[in-house]
């Protein structure tokens, strides 16, 4: 039921569990002098040195699976993308160096995985699709 209805399942995020928190690289939207918006996508970087990307797709469901992140480009007058490392842009960073305990998924039938909630021993992380973007949440 978590699986994508177009890009399929990813990758089970579980196997997050046990696992320490070492880096968080995010991608933002930019355009002229606006604010950024985003994180368009998020790459948790574990302890066995494995990137989780956390997006979402165009059918609205939220997408787990294992890449590395790609480099930032221009889109000339569109805007650009930029990928970098976050030290307190995102939830996630207040948890860097700490351990996963644990993960847990919302699906609908129609789209899939809609929430992916991490667990870690200071609080937790929640991330969404909300109308297509990602939102991200600590609780």
């Amino acid at each position: 039921m978590s699986e994508c209805p177009l890009r399929g399942g990813g990758v089970r995020p579980g196997y997050l569990v046990g696992r320490r928190l070492e880096q968080v690289v995010a991608s933002w939207y930019l355009y002229g002098s606006e604010a950024p918006s985003g994180p368009l996508d998020v790459w948790l970087i574990d302890s066995e040195a494995v990137a989780t990307r956390i997006t979402t797709g165009s059918d609205w469901c939220l997408i787990v699976e294992a890449s590395a992140p790609f480099a930032g480009y221009d889109m000339a007058e569109s805007g650009r993308i930029e990928v970098a490392p976050v030290s307190g842009e995102t939830p996630f960073a207040d948890h860097l160096g700490e351990m996963v305990l644990a993960v847990s998924e919302e699906s609908v039938p129609d789209s899939g995985r809609i929430v992916l909630e991490i667990t870690f021993d200071s609080g937790r992380v929640r991330c969404e699709t909300w109308s297509g973007d990602l939102r991200l949440s600590s609780k």
